[in-house]
């Protein structure tokens, strides 16, 4: 009675370990998760893909919609819940070239005008003052009427700035000039 009682309980964890498993997508090695949450809505995984540079692999994005969508300019302009999640994959990412390539990605989707939102990217780059470390998960989740809440590693650092800063943030992957063509393509489904 006992030995069935522990194989009804080791058959129950094993289901639960595989359906916890089946849920996540991996990217190069990396697990994402399928759903995230912006404010009071279920936001769902569009695409993930690796962002590399001289052949490391830097980090994973992915990217998370209340519907799937492949057209970035829609999405960009969208006053909807949106978030994008960073896995950071290499030892090589810190705070200084994180801060770098933030603002080479948003002077490319800002058209090199990032004067409208300058008091946002300052108040972003003073979340990435802090130590990043291989590991390290970013969300940077919009909500309308709120902004676009920067959680690191499930803790939330700051709320910044409205639509038009989520549009030059979210421009850095989906813009017409994105840091990695294959990264945008990926994260939008294609």
């Amino acid at each position: 009675m006992v030995f069935r009682a522990l194989a009804g309980v080791s058959g129950m964890m094993l289901a639960l370990l595989l359906a916890g498993g089946a849920s996540a997508a991996t990217v190069d090695g990396t697990k994402v998760r399928d759903t995230l949450t912006a404010g009071d809505t279920e936001l769902f995984l569009n695409g993930a893909g690796t962002r590399s540079k001289f052949f490391i692999k830097l980090y994973v994005a992915a990217l998370y919609l209340p519907e799937k969508s492949t057209d970035a300019s829609a999405i960009l302009a969208a006053e909807e819940p949106q978030a994008i999640a960073l896995h950071v994959t290499s030892g090589r990412i810190n705070s200084d070239n994180m801060t770098e390539a933030t603002l080479e990605g948003l002077d490319k989707s800002t058209d090199g005008n990032m004067a409208p939102i300058q008091d946002e990217v300052d108040a972003l780059l003073a979340v990435f003052a802090d130590e990043i470390s291989e590991g390290d998960v970013f969300d940077l989740v919009y909500v309308p009427d709120e902004g676009v809440q920067v959680i690191k590693n499930g803790e939330l650092g700051r709320t910044i700035g409205d639509r038009q800063f989520k549009e030059a943030l979210f421009g850095i992957w989906l813009s017409d000039d994105p840091v990695q063509g294959s990264l945008k393509a990926d994260m939008l489904g294609k």
